[in-house]
């Protein structure tokens, strides 16, 4: 039927567009799409996500403030001037009330006797601590703490996990049992006796920080490694002989990488907040190193006529808290888009 349309004497090159083969060759690398793994698709999802990438930034930048922190800082921050004590903000060629160095229409810096060429740019704490400087090694030693607990996660959490998942039965009844136990007892509970028993210091906010921190890790790995261990390539690795480590290191771990890194992202904001309440509590970091967490319980003391001496290091906590929640939240829908729908 179709040839009653096609006029007598019409050629075939009238019928086609015929292309060369250097043309079809072109066509088909243009409509063809690029071969991604499991990695290169993720992340270009995760570009996708504006508000991910946008709290990537940030992460990025606080952490590369928070490295360079000692040479970023103008003064020592654990350095004390009482003569300088309580001054407001104050930046060069700024005019704007708050920051100019002027509170109640008084000029504090010339009526403190600072030199002209001297600027505190969130002006001064009770002992004339310079606040910026402060600020830039309180987020150090925040991230530090968090970064640290995070890496608990990752060698206990983890192992816990996939020990508990591949054997199953007994080992698996009593490893969750232990597991019960610990979470039935609130976490701030845990973390205020440990902190009473050992010594103040970094070091005994990470360990009381990992102590209970990994257990939510945990549960997730067990869970993955449950779905993994009765997959055909499980079953495969095992008929051939390999051993509990190597299934675990090139098949299980890899396989579930994606979701170690997601619970490892929503770790980090939960260390840091953590870290802030038990310093905002007086058991945390001790004088004279500051934390966000620290910075914040000296301020809130004068907060009704010093605000700024809480506000600049709540601020900073709230925008690391955001960011790496947001960039979690985009880690998760990029590695397992199935949970955004």
């Amino acid at each position: 039927m179709a040839r009653e349309f096609i006029h007598e004497g019409t050629s075939d090159e009238e019928l086609f567009d015929f292309c060369s083969a250097e043309e079809m060759k072109q066509q088909v690398k243009k409509d063809t799409m690029p071969s991604l793994n499991f990695l290169q698709d993720a992340m270009r999802r995760l570009k996708k996500n504006k508000g991910a990438m946008v709290a990537g930034w940030f992460i990025i930048f606080l952490i590369a403030v928070a490295i360079f922190a000692p040479l970023i800082a103008p003064f020592d921050p654990a350095s004390q001037n009482v003569a300088f004590s309580n001054l407001p903000p104050k930046l060069p060629g700024v005019s704007i009330n708050g920051f100019n160095g002027f509170r109640d229409g008084v000029d504090q810096y010339a009526l403190a006797g600072v030199p002209g060429d001297v600027y505190y740019y969130m002006g001064t704490d009770g002992l004339g601590r310079d606040l910026f400087s402060r600020i830039l090694f309180g987020t150090r030693l925040s991230l530090i703490i968090a970064f640290s607990a995070a890496l608990f996660d990752l060698t206990i959490g983890v192992a816990y996990g996939v020990v508990s998942g591949w054997y199953g039965g007994k080992v698996d009844t009593v490893m969750q049992r232990i597991l019960e136990i610990m979470s039935g007892i609130p976490n701030l509970v845990i973390l205020v006796l440990m902190l009473l028993f050992l010594q103040p210091g970094i070091g005994s906010i990470i360990l009381a920080l990992g102590f209970t921190g990994w257990i939510t890790m945990a549960r997730v790995v067990r869970a993955q490694t449950l779905k993994q261990k009765s997959q055909e390539y499980i079953l495969a690795a095992k008929v051939l002989g390999q051993s509990f480590s190597k299934i675990a290191w090139k098949h299980i771990l890899p396989n579930i990488s994606g979701v170690i890194i997601v619970q490892t992202m929503f770790t980090i904001p939960s260390a840091i907040f953590f870290e802030a309440f038990l310093s905002f509590l007086g058991i945390g970091v001790p004088s004279p190193s500051a934390s966000l967490g620290s910075l914040i319980n000296d301020g809130y003391k004068t907060f009704r006529f010093l605000p700024h001496l809480m506000w600049f290091p709540a601020i900073v906590l709230c925008i690391l808290m955001i960011s790496f929640n947001l960039f979690a939240d985009g880690l998760r829908d990029a590695f397992d888009p199935k949970q955004k729908d």
